[in-house]
């Protein structure tokens, strides 16, 4: 079962037309505190959880296992006020700061990726690039 589109919500169809969906009408939406810049989260919005986001100022997500729409908080008490939505150059993620209420992770963390550090190299504070230009190995930019 795929997410739903644009059609049969209230999404402006100007914002509609420069969303770059995956095959199942799904957008990124990385989440991020409004304050610290801290992210917290990742969600998936098809046209109806944006559109919900933007009206009501509550996130609302697509729960990709469930297959429905959540608005983050309904039944943990944790909610995202939204403060901000801005969509990436791609079209195909988006930048959602909010307030975060209690932890955002259904785990009970503060982050998703709190204690899920997978130990990448620090080439910063190692004081060698180990051959990777502009985060490409031998490359330039992204």
């Amino acid at each position: 079962m795929s997410a739903p589109t644009s059609s049969g919500t209230d999404l402006d169809p100007a914002v509609a037309a420069r969303l770059r969906r995956t095959p199942d009408g799904l957008v990124a939406a990385v989440v991020q505190q409004h304050d610290t810049g801290e992210v917290l989260m990742l969600g998936w919005m098809d046209d109806r959880a944006l559109a919900l986001t933007l009206r009501t100022g509550r996130a609302t997500y697509w729960s990709r296992s469930r297959q429905e729409l959540w608005r983050k908080g309904d039944t943990s008490g944790h909610v995202q006020h939204v403060r901000s939505v801005a969509l990436d150059c791609d079209g195909d993620a988006l930048l959602v700061r909010v307030d975060q209420t209690g932890p955002a992770c259904h785990t009970g963390t503060r982050t998703c990726f709190d204690g899920r550090d997978l130990g990448a190299r620090d080439v910063v504070t190692e004081g060698t690039s180990g051959g990777v230009t502009g985060g490409v190995p031998g490359g330039g930019g992204a």
